[in-house]
Order: structure tokens, then C-alpha cells, then sequence
């Protein structure tokens, strides 16, 4: 019996090892998949993601071929944000350099940072985005009940495949004090008067 006690404590002790090991690879696989996914994203498009860095404009629009780009736009929950396109629409022609501006505005009562996270739908459509400047490049600071237009220039490649002929482009406007708190909610703000 002496035997079979000693064979089960090493067994068990074997399993806690294997358990352990296996925990500690799966912690570092975690890790691992946020860069392998942003890496699979850019490449391919997927997740509607645009280029990150300006784009250059080296070709003259396609007048023959015209484009519906919407705007939709999205302020994550609790955030005390006003943020909107002027416009829903605009008719575009692949090749040709085009801005839309968008406006946003602080609603608390102090100093505020956000970031803004493009999408783009179809998929498809992503990587023929291209963008020459963008305020979801870097965080935007507002100061207390501050309002900004925050213009984006781009170009639609020539390259889009025909039987694409609508593009929706969004944006999500984060609080990034929320996001730096690790999800933790920041005060909330005062009521907008």
C-alpha cells in the first residue's frame, strides 16, 4: 500500500507540474495573440483596419466610377463625449483626394483625452482606404467643454474592386482616462447644463 501511495503522490505531483506548465503557456499565448492578431489585420484588411501611417497620393480620381462613403460614428458607453459627422454621406471617386471632418465635443467639466478607432466595412474595401491624415492617428486633448473639428483626408485606391460601390467609414470616440484605469470608470462627469 506504502507503494501505491508514493506512485499516486508522484502522479499528482506530475499532473500539478503538467497543470502549472500548460497555465503558464497559455498566459504567454495571450500575450502573444494581441500583436499576431494586429499583425494578420494589417496584412489582410480584416476587422475593417486602415492603413496606420499616412498614405501618399501619386494618382488622378476615376471620374467614371463613383463611390457612396457613409459616416457613422460611435461614442464608447459612459463616455462624456458629442461626437458626429456634419455630413452622412458623400459621393466619391476612386483616386481622388477628398477630407471629411467630423466634430467632437467634451461634455465634462474638465480637461478630457480620447482616441478615436476607424473601421471600415465591407472588409474588403479596408485596404484600399487609404489615409493621408487622420485624427485617429495620435489621442486628442479637449480642454472642459471644448468642441474641435477633427478633419480626415484620404483616398479611395483605384484599384477597388467594381462590384463594391458603398463604403462605410466609423469611428468609435474612447475616453482614454477609462482605458488607462484598466476598465476602471473615471468620476463621472457633471451634468451638461
Amino acid at each position: 500500500m506504502t507503494e501505491k501511495l508514493t506512485g499516486d503522490r508522484i502522479s499528482t505531483a506530475s499532473l500539478v507540474r503538467r497543470l502549472l506548465l500548460f497555465a503558464a503557456g497559455m498566459f504567454v499565448f495571450g500575450y502573444a495573440l494581441v500583436p499576431l492578431y494586429d499583425a494578420f489585420c494589417e496584412v489582410t484588411g480584416f476587422g475593417g483596419r486602415t492603413n496606420k501611417l499616412p498614405a501618399v497620393a501619386a494618382e488622378a480620381a476615376d471620374t467614371s466610377r463613383t463611390i457612396d462613403l457613409e459616416f457613422v460614428t460611435t461614442v464608447n458607453e459612459y463616455a462624456p463625449w458629442e461626437f458626429r459627422s456634419p455630413v452622412e454621406r458623400m459621393r466619391v471617386h476612386p483616386g481622388g483626394l477628398y477630407e471629411a471632418t467630423f466634430v467632437a465635443r467634451n461634455l465634462a467639466n474638465r480637461h478630457m483625452t480620447a482616441q478615436a478607432v476607424p473601421s471600415v466595412a465591407p472588409q474588403q474595401a479596408a485596404k484600399y482606404f487609404r489615409k493621408l491624415d487622420c485624427f485617429c492617428f495620435t489621442s486628442q486633448e479637449f480642454e472642459a467643454r471644448q468642441t474641435r473639428e477633427l478633419p480626415v483626408r484620404f483616398i479611395i485606391d483605384s484599384e477597388l474592386p467594381e462590384y463594391v460601390d458603398t463604403i462605410t467609414l466609423s469611428y468609435t470616440f474612447f475616453d482614454t482616462a477609462r482605458l488607462s484605469n484598466n476598465g476602471a470608470a473615471p468620476p463621472l462627469p457633471t451634468a451638461v447644463e
